[in-house]
């Protein structure tokens, strides 16, 4: 199986509402999609084409590589299907590799029975050929094969990417209740900052949309972070295809930008991590962090974007200190950002109410499960008349 040089189906993952963003990412990376839905993007390539895929997108979290399509009713007919396949062509025998899978069948009650059954068409169809048997489990740190079965169709995937994506290696020290940094991209994607004026960030906990910025406005690319893939494992890779990309991630990189990134939090703690994880990504020098209370953060003259990530606080009911807290951002915005486009993500409807801007757009993002909106305000300086206060 020439799987580097062959064509097949190519679906990229992503978390849900972030299509939009992925599929601007690989288009731009010169791709064309065939298919863009909830939760992905499809389009045609080898697992040659993956190996950009992996290295530059910044929203998606795996990238699969078809290997076959086939009917399949029960465990019984998955596993035919399966030890047809000439694994042996993919994985070495003196290797390992794990499965995924995302499963909707009447048979299986649970995904792990699904991926035992995969596991064994693998070893068994490799031990009758070479007479030894892989060794499986659960890391995703060699080859992985993906598993999508919906009551009686099946997919068989390479997973490419192996560890997600969607997490970009330089967060050694998360923080408390970090953002994703695919859903931080995607977010920054979302907004109207051009990538060459301010961006504002209070309350910046572990420092993830100050970072994701930065790396934004430098053209830094995951791939720069992480040098372990699911198509390294895979039989028939070539190294140097890998190195060339990587090359090409190095050159395009800038190293300055002409204007501040600045982010600060009243918490010590979460700077000194944030500064920590600036660091591991070389962006450090190009974030302006101070420890003090969102509404003394330094706001430049030119005009940019201000971007706020409170707590949310419980799904239901809501607390007085947060709905003091969602007023207190409103007033700084109102009063100390004007002429800025100000930006709020959060999971509670009830407490953005307490902002006390209209919202110019209310752009659906989910965080995990939870339902939550990116509200955009337009910060009118005196020139323009002020928002009307949301009822």
């Amino acid at each position: 199986m020439q799987v580097f040089h062959t064509e097949s189906k190519i679906v990229i993952t992503c978390n849900k509402r972030l299509s939009p963003y992925l599929e601007k990412e690989v288009v731009e990376l010169g791709y064309k999609p065939t298919r863009v839905f909830q939760t992905g993007v499809e389009l045609q390539g080898t697992i040659n084409d993956t190996i950009p895929l992996n290295l530059n997108l910044r929203t998606a979290s795996q990238v699969l590589y078809l290997l076959k399509s086939f009917h399949a009713a029960n465990p019984k007919e998955l596993y035919e299907q399966l030890v047809e396949i000439p694994w042996e062509d993919l994985i070495d025998f003196t290797g390992y590799f794990s499965v995924t899978s995302n499963v909707n069948n009447e048979h299986i009650l649970t995904p792990l029975f699904a991926n035992v059954k995969v596991k064994d068409a693998i070893v068994d169809r490799i031990k009758d050929k070479k007479g030894i048997r892989p060794n499986s489990g659960p890391e995703l740190n060699k080859t992985v094969v993906h598993l999508y079965w919906q009551e009686d169709k099946a997919d068989i995937f390479i997973d490419t990417s192996g560890e997600t994506l969607a997490k970009h290696s330089y967060r050694k020290i998360p923080g408390k209740a970090p953002m994703l940094e695919a859903l931080a991209a995607s977010t920054i994607m979302a907004t109207k900052w051009d990538m060459a004026s301010p961006f504002i960030n209070p309350m910046c906990g572990s420092g993830t949309l100050a970072i994701e910025a930065a790396l934004l406005a430098t053209d830094k690319r995951p791939g720069l972070f992480r040098m372990n893939y699911g198509f390294m494992h895979v039989m028939g890779y070539d190294e140097q295809v890998f190195f060339v990309e990587r090359r090409k991630l190095k050159d395009r990189a800038k190293k300055e930008t002409g204007f501040k990134i600045i982010a600060t939090d009243i918490s010590e703690d979460a700077v000194s991590i944030a500064r920590k994880n600036a660091n591991t990504a070389g962006v450090e020098h190009l974030i302006d962090f101070a420890v003090c209370d969102f509404a003394e953060t330094e706001v430049p003259e030119q005009p940019g974007v201000v971007m706020f990530n409170p707590e949310y606080g419980e799904r239901l009911g809501v607390h007085t200190k947060l709905e003091i807290t969602y007023k207190r951002i409103g007033d700084y915005m109102k009063q100390q950002c004007k002429g800025y486009s100000g930006y709020i993500f959060t999971g509670n409807a009830d407490l953005a109410k307490k902002i006390g801007l209209r919202p110019a757009r209310r752009i659906e993002f989910y965080n995990g499960k939870l339902d939550c909106r990116l509200f955009e305000y337009d910060l009118y300086d005196g020139s323009k008349r002020e928002p009307k206060q949301e009822e």
